[in-house]
């Protein structure tokens, strides 16, 4: 009974690791901070630790899961609410270990089980990058957990069960570029996180690697094989919606993917492009009917729009018309087809929408939530808009819509329980909403930009 006791608390207890005084800003070389402030870029450090309306790096972000609310922290070197007492070894455990300097356990909304891959050395510029920003005071928000999630020895089990400490190594076959972008992804760039199925332990699937997930009621798309995208990913498509967030082929990057772009654009191109690099590695080359299935869309999305939309079933997906495949031809070509079904090129023109992954989707999620919420104009920049229509159309007409689009575009058979997407879409931004410091408009609304 002893060894058990003492194996259990081997496993739960971590020692806590002493406070220092938080380190003037101006013992940092300058180049390391701006290291770190691509990395954190990359990271996506800022989107998780700031509330919408909040002060940025400030904490307070709700993180839902099937077992309830995780807020982020404040990562800023406040030294009350923040990490201003932590030494970089404290911070760097955190990254690698998931237990902050008290030696309490990281809940793994926190991604170190993808952070433990990151350097020593980018795990102290990021420490640089963090120390030198504004102290915030903000005290940390109590989770929302049920029992016996919200006790924490129970993470030591998880971490046990599903934490490993390895580096992503280099692959000689590979060249450079692709082990860079290797380590970015599977690290700090953390894509798995979402775009990977999670087990009922709230674990990463491994044997079902970037096999899609979601993340704030949005569908993360499979980034493999199994890509839903009408038309193939290549590298150099994967490189120009990461740096700008639109391709041609592919459409405006929306909801949490908007804010991953938006942080990749001051990136240092050569990071961005190992990056492509490696996730089109992840979908590999085509096969031969998947090349012509996208001749055939790219075809079809060449067509000369028609003078009024057709209420014939598509020619991929052979769908029976129905009342509201009528209704939503209607709203379609009452508010949809000026936009989309224009001469006018990408950004400033709505997507050929038989270009449209969300519409050949598994799922309506990503479809009903841009309906209904649209793209926010940015503040300052030009850039693709598209008005929301969740206060002008009703449940019924948006699943009416969307019931036409997949007919129409779609390349895949009918979705089910569209309307009942739609009403989960509204309630999960209404749950947003109330979460927030100061509400947007919108919920892909991007956060403002970092200034050096």
């Amino acid at each position: 009974m002893l060894l058990i006791i003492g194996a259990s608390l081997a496993l739960v207890w971590r020692p806590a690791i002493e406070t220092i005084d938080p380190p003037a800003r101006q013992s940092f070389d300058p180049e390391l901070v701006k290291r770190g402030r691509q990395l954190a870029a990359i990271g996506n450090c800022t989107d998780c630790h700031t509330v919408r309306g909040g002060e940025q790096l400030a904490g307070g972000m709700p993180v839902r899961t099937p077992f309830g609310t995780v807020y982020s922290t404040n990562i800023t070197p406040d030294p009350e609410t923040g990490i201003g007492h932590w030494s970089e070894a404290a911070f760097r455990r955190a990254m690698n270990s998931g237990v902050d300097r008290a030696g309490q356990h990281l809940y793994p909304t926190f991604p170190y089980d993808h952070f433990t891959h990151v350097t020593n050395q980018d795990d102290g510029a990021l420490y640089a990058y963090l120390m030198t920003r504004r102290p915030v005071h903000a005290p940390a928000r109590q989770n929302q957990l049920s029992f016996p999630f919200d006790q924490r020895p129970l993470i030591a089990a998880w971490k046990l069960l599903y934490l490993r400490h390895d580096e992503v190594r280099p692959d000689s076959s590979k060249n450079s570029e692709w082990n860079r972008g290797a380590y970015l992804v599977e690290g700090l760039a953390h894509c798995g996180a979402c775009h990977t199925p999670r087990n009922a332990f709230g674990a990463e699937r491994k044997e079902a690697a970037f096999g899609g997930g979601e993340a704030d009621n949005w569908l993360a798309y499979a980034i493999n094989v199994q890509s839903p995208a009408p038309v193939p990913w290549t590298e150099q498509a994967l490189f120009t919606y990461l740096r700008r967030g639109w391709h041609p082929d592919h459409g405006v990057a929306r909801g949490p993917m908007a804010q991953v772009v938006s942080n990749l654009s001051p990136v240092d191109a050569d990071d961005v492009r190992a990056i492509a690099t490696y996730v089109a590695g992840l979908f590999g080359s085509p096969a031969s009917d998947r090349i012509r299935s996208a001749e055939a869309v790219r075809t079809e999305a060449n067509k000369a729009p028609t003078a009024a939309p057709q209420t014939s079933a598509s020619i991929f997906a052979p769908n029976a018309v129905s009342p509201a495949t009528n209704t939503g031809a209607a709203i379609y070509a009452a508010a949809c087809a000026s936009c989309h079904e224009t001469s006018r090129p990408l950004p400033y023109a709505g997507l050929n929408l038989h270009l449209s992954t969300a519409i050949s989707a598994p799922d309506p999620r990503n479809a009903a939530n841009t309906i209904l919420y649209g793209l926010p104009a940015l503040d300052d920049e030009r850039s693709p808009i598209m008005p929301g229509f969740a206060p002008s159309m009703t449940d019924a007409q948006v699943g009416a819509l969307l019931i036409y689009l997949r007919a129409h575009f779609g390349h895949e058979p009918a979705w089910s329980k569209v309307e009942q997407t739609v009403a989960q879409a509204r309630q999960a931004q209404a749950a947003f909403l109330q979460t927030s410091a100061d509400p947007p408009n919108i919920a892909t609304e991007p956060l403002p930009r970092d200034k050096p």
